[in-house]
């Protein structure tokens, strides 16, 4: 009997890297952004897996790569960072806007900035905060990235309630190119990156969303960047430079 297999599906209708691509509530695929031969991109697309095709959804405010897109649980995605190019010759900068998507009307909306730009960051969901005044509120974590050309530590916390950015905890070591997990005690576990001088790094770093401390963890057995993480059934997260695929048949 076949087993797994790969098949082609429906193009994108427009071509592009360094985009973000983020799984809807309703199953559809939302990609966002990103790069062509002529600059960063302010177009979004959604693909539907039912037909395998894609459709055209409403522009972003800003045309931006190497960004974040974080699924909010109200549906709404949360994009945050990147940089914006002009067409060439290319004269770019990073951002700290932020922008919401509403998967209802296919429109995107501003809200607030950042505190730093970056790109390369990473942008993690936690688990809400409550406190004696006020009920649990649900987070994004961002951390690390570059700013103008320099690998940094600082992080920030968007409040969904409020729609802001506070700073939170810087990381122990600054990075980019790393992977964050969500752990199911509610931590979130930043790994690998590369530091100013462009060399993988070992480390690992566990984030406390209750003190708003990063506290080193154990070190990765091989150093890396531009790897992935996966969140395994039991909790572990397993990292990986490349995945081996094959076609069964």
């Amino acid at each position: 009997m076949a087993g797994p297999s790969w098949s082609y599906t429906g193009n994108l209708n427009k071509g592009r890297d360094s985009h973000t691509a983020t799984l809807l509530p309703s199953g559809k695929v939302l990609v966002a952004g990103g790069n062509d031969s002529n600059g960063t991109l302010n177009s979004a697309e959604l693909y539907d897996p039912a037909s395998g095709t894609w459709s055209v959804t409403g522009n972003l405010k800003t045309s931006r790569a190497f960004h974040t897109a974080t699924l909010l649980p109200n549906g709404a995605v949360l994009v945050a960072g990147g940089f914006t190019c002009a067409p060439p010759p290319q004269t770019c900068s990073q951002l700290n806007s932020a922008e919401l998507y509403d998967p209802s009307t296919g429109v995107w909306s501003n809200t607030g900035s950042l505190n730093t730009a970056r790109d390369n960051h990473t942008a993690t969901l936690l688990p809400g905060i409550a406190s004696e005044e006020e009920p649990p509120t649900d987070r994004v974590l961002v951390a690390g990235g570059f700013l103008a050309g320099n690998v940094i530590g600082s992080a920030e916390l968007y409040d969904l309630s409020t729609g802001t950015w506070s700073n939170t905890g810087n990381l122990n070591t600054s990075r980019v190119g790393h992977t964050a997990s969500s752990l199911p005690d509610g931590k979130v576990l930043v790994a690998g990156g590369a530091n100013q001088g462009d060399a993988s790094l070992y480390s690992a770093e566990l984030y406390d969303k209750d003190t708003g401390v990063w506290s080193s963890t154990g070190s990765l057995n091989t150093a890396r960047q531009l790897h992935t993480a996966t969140e395994l059934r039991d909790g572990k997260v397993w990292p990986s430079e490349a995945l081996l695929i094959l076609d069964l048949v």
